[in-house]
């Protein structure tokens, strides 16, 4: 990237040149401190013009040309320009809670669900539950664990790759644990690689887990019904210790991700694929929802399609099938 007004202030703090720009200063410098403008390249143009800009060129109109002026007197001015607009945003720094002080009373007085006996709170609903749940996130200080059973749509994920990286960007931590279906599709890849970049951490169990969100050591949450609809907010702290200590228990034998390598090596399998191979281990249909974190009807349907494949009538014809026909026994 050339020096220009696209540059990004951690990319060219205080309208320092970029390495082009440099360059052509010392060249200019070279060759006695003036470069006439009909001299200039075209490919030059855009450097010459940044340094006009940030004032180590001075145009001379008068001798159709420019003229290299100290770095010394530019660094003074860009020092004081920056020290200037540094204190400013010190200062409104330092005012931003008091302006939006309103704000902040009327947000912690909304009104909110009452809590039940035993400091659990269920709402039934699933934009009830995620509105919550964004409440939460938006709270949180420092901490969040998850735990992520089954593939997650694509629209919930654009929404939390927005949460999660405004999350991350505020210094907060995030752990998930997945199963290896939840990374089976390129979605779902995606948003493991962006969160990652920005230093979250994920790991893969390839266990039965439950779905659960753990904000600030503080609050848990959990599905209260099969479906999903209706979700218990925990708040007692004895529980959350307990739940806490399930979630580090997942943690410490799941297989670790990489920051720098996302897992795609979760997605090597496909889900049908991973039906298959529990149904040849002989497993159930429901056993191998609960194990996959998948919905009954979409076992189904990936086993009515193996069917299809592999010419089964029955699943104990299917899981012998996949098996190769031989007796394992």
């Amino acid at each position: 990237m050339t020096f220009g007004a696209t540059a990004d202030a951690e990319d060219a703090p205080g309208g320092v040149p970029d390495e082009t720009a440099r360059r052509l200063y010392l060249a200019i410098l070279a060759d006695g401190g003036r470069i006439r403008f009909a001299d200039v390249p075209e490919a030059d143009r855009e450097a010459v013009h940044g340094l006009v800009s940030i004032g180590l060129l001075v145009p001379n109109p008068m001798d159709a040309c420019y003229t290299a002026v100290s770095p010394r007197s530019v660094s003074d001015r860009l020092g004081a320009e920056l020290r200037s607009e540094a204190t400013r945003l010190l200062v409104r720094a330092e005012n931003l809670p008091g302006t939006l002080d309103t704000l902040t009373r009327a947000y912690d007085a909304m009104p909110r669900p009452p809590e039940r006996s035993g400091g659990a709170v269920h709402i039934e609903g699933h934009i009830h539950i995620r509105h919550r749940i964004s409440q939460l996130v938006s709270d949180c200080r420092t901490e969040v664990l998850t735990a992520q059973p089954g593939p997650r749509p694509a629209d919930a994920l654009e929404i939390a790759i927005q949460q999660d990286v405004q999350l991350l960007r505020r210094g907060c931590s995030l752990r998930t644990i997945y199963q290896p279906v939840a990374m089976s599709e390129p979605p779902a890849l995606a948003y493991a690689e962006e969160v990652t970049r920005r230093g979250s951490l994920i790991r893969i169990l390839d266990e039965p887990i439950q779905r659960l969100m753990i904000f600030d050591r503080s609050v848990a949450v959990i599905s209260a019904s099969e479906d999903h609809s209706t979700a218990a907010f925990i708040s007692d702290p004895a529980a959350i210790a307990f739940i806490v200590n399930a979630f580090e228990r997942d943690w410490c034998r799941a297989d670790a991700i990489g920051r720098a390598a996302p897992p795609t090596r979760a997605a090597a399998h496909s889900a049908p694929e991973r039906v298959g191979r529990l149904l040849a281990r002989g497993l159930t249909q429901r056993a191998v929802a609960t194990r996959l974190g998948l919905s009954e009807r979409t076992v189904a349907a990936h086993i009515s399609r193996l069917r299809d494949r592999y010419g089964a009538q029955t699943l104990f014809q299917l899981g012998w099938l996949m098996r190769g026909g031989r007796d394992d026994g």
